[in-house]
């Protein structure tokens, strides 16, 4: 009994001290906002450090007796949904880091607000933004009908994700499960946790390791922009900004910059009107997206960042690393992609759940 006592402890104290090293990065990250840009590295690099202190508890066969066919399921019906349309990779792939980003991967950017929760979808970075929602209950049936509230929502997503990317063309990766389910949202935590649009470099870099990332994940994962949309709204500045700046006077550059300007006005009519991220190739994961950079033809502020800005030093060289070996940025997107998925959220260990709507937290 003290042996189990004591283990029992041991995880709680594990979960408290995983909550604390978040707490203090996010501090670190705000007052580091406005310090010296070498200090907010390396404290950050020790927020970091936090984050890894305790590995979450997640198996590769963590459904080997209670849901034998999760992966099977979860594969079919991500076929069922790329084959109806091949964007509907994108728009798993995007929950998927939506979801990780704010509060770890644990399902709260799929729950719809109540009267006493208030939902991650209406944000302002979020809101128009995520689609998708519809597959990932189609799969939660799926599973509730073969093994009831056996498989949480995280789980299917981080999956679903994984698929998608493999069903447009990209790497395969094994991914661990058991994660569970929050009860809670983090809508303001979408403001500060994900990456904007026209965020500069080091924003982006503070907010990646902000989640225990580093710049070569935060390279690697940009990537996923391969394929996928992007709204007007969240490309008219770079437009009708540096743009030509960064692509240079040749007439294809011009050419595509024409006709993104036909799709985007500069006033805000056209906000929500979309233009594909990859022009080269929309809807096949490859590694067009970092051509496209070294072209200096990125869609978003963010993209371009990472080989335009004065600051890109190591972020140029992986941007040209991944243009000219594919098979280098499959190999570190499917690792990138790995720790990404294993950003857990250490409050759902002690009181987390498998929800039986993906939507809902279970009453």
């Amino acid at each position: 009994m003290s042996k189990i006592r004591s283990l029992i402890d041991c995880s709680h104290v594990r979960v408290f001290a995983h909550l604390f090293c978040l707490q203090l990065g996010k501090l670190m990250a705000s007052f580091l906002h406005y310090k010296h840009i070498v200090l907010q590295i390396l404290v950050l690099s020790i927020a970091c450090s936090c984050l890894h202190a305790s590995e979450p508890p997640l198996t590769l066969d963590y459904y080997k007796s209670t849901c034998p066919t999760v992966l099977e399921i979860v594969r079919k019906e991500m076929e069922c949904a790329v084959l109806s349309d091949p964007r509907n990779a994108a728009l798993i792939l995007r929950l998927h880091f939506h979801d990780c980003f704010v509060q770890g991967c644990d399902g709260s950017v799929l729950l719809e607000d109540t009267i006493t929760l208030k939902g991650e979808k209406k944000a302002p970075e979020n809101r128009n933004a995520l689609k998708g929602f519809r597959i990932i209950d189609r799969i939660k049936n799926r599973l509730e009908s073969e093994c009831p509230e056996k498989v949480s929502c995280a789980d299917i997503l981080t999956t679903a994700a994984r698929d998608a990317v493999l069903l447009v063309g990209g790497p395969y990766w094994d991914v661990p499960l058991g994660r569970k389910d929050s009860k809670k949202a983090g809508y303001e935590l979408v403001e500060t946790n994900l990456p904007k649009a026209n965020d500069g470099l080091l924003s982006i870099i503070s907010k990646f390791i902000h989640q225990g990332l580093s710049v070569t994940d935060m390279v690697a994962l940009s990537g996923s922009h391969t394929i996928g949309m992007a709204r007007c709204v969240n490309f008219r500045e770079r437009i009708y900004g540096d743009f030509t700046a960064t692509s240079g006077m040749n007439p294809v550059s011009q050419s595509y910059l024409n006709s993104l300007k036909s799709v985007c006005s500069a006033d805000s009519k056209s906000n929500q009107n979309e233009s594909a991220l990859d022009h080269v190739t929309p809807n096949l994961f490859d590694n067009s997206y970092y051509h496209i950079l070294l072209r200096g033809e990125g869609l978003i502020n963010s993209d371009q960042e990472l080989y335009s800005s004065v600051l890109a030093v190591q972020t140029k060289k992986l941007v040209e690393k991944y243009a000219v070996n594919a098979i280098a940025f499959f190999e570190q997107f499917s690792k990138s992609m790995v720790k990404l998925g294993n950003i857990t959220n250490p409050e759902t260990y002690v009181n987390g759940e498998v929800r039986k709507n993906c939507r809902f937290v279970n009453t």
